[in-house]
């Protein structure tokens, strides 16, 4: 098998949703692995100066309508949740620790968040909130939630995003293949062309 898909992303991107629930069909069509990378996207705001679809006017209302279409044409359950964006600094860091503890639950869990937070309003913020999402999945509450306070990953989930910005993250969703950055859901038909084309 090639390299893997990286993909990186916001729990708090509507974008960064949708493109997860197909991500992994597209990844078995063109037989790829997905390395899921959440990170905080703040990080890069604060290197570009931009600020999220949700906090800009018009861009908000326009990705509202987006969303509900994209929603709709897909019948996948929508619905943000209120105070949307939340900082899902707990849900990021609750990954990587997951990812060091028992790394084949974790794209279940990043979907699972991703699933929660958009269909009932998950606090992605709340560590005991995202500890119980883990424990579905068979993870131990207790330590996920204790993990979430850790140093070591509190700074590995800083160092995801320094490392986004680094290589010129600056939006969610965000994809590398092959070295070939791909920014934004509506950019992963083409990037499914560039795999099967191996690039042009």
């Amino acid at each position: 098998m090639s390299a893997a898909i990286e993909f990186w992303f916001d729990f708090s991107s509507a974008y960064a949703y949708f493109a997860a629930r197909e991500i992994d069909a597209l990844a078995a069509r063109t037989n790829r692995a997905v390395r899921w990378r959440p990170f905080m996207l703040g990080t890069a705001f604060k290197v570009t100066g931009a600020r999220g679809l949700s906090s800009t006017p018009l861009k908000k209302d326009y990705a509202n309508r987006d969303w509900a279409r994209l929603a709709r044409l897909g019948a996948i359950p929508f619905r943000l949740p209120d105070g949307h964006p939340r900082i899902a600094l707990a849900a990021t860091r609750a990954f990587y620790w997951i990812e060091d503890k028992a790394p084949a639950s974790a794209p279940a869990f990043a979907r699972a968040v991703f699933n929660a937070y958009y269909t009932v309003g998950l606090d992605t913020a709340d560590a005991g909130a995202v500890a119980n999402l883990g424990a579905h999945l068979g993870l131990d509450a207790a330590a996920l939630a204790e993990g979430c306070a850790d140093p070591a990953v509190k700074a590995r989930a800083t160092a995801a995003g320094e490392e986004a910005v680094a290589r010129g993250v600056f939006g969610s969703p965000w994809f590398f293949v092959d070295g070939e950055p791909f920014w934004g859901h509506d950019r992963m038909a083409m990037m499914e062309e560039w795999i099967n084309r191996g690039g042009w």
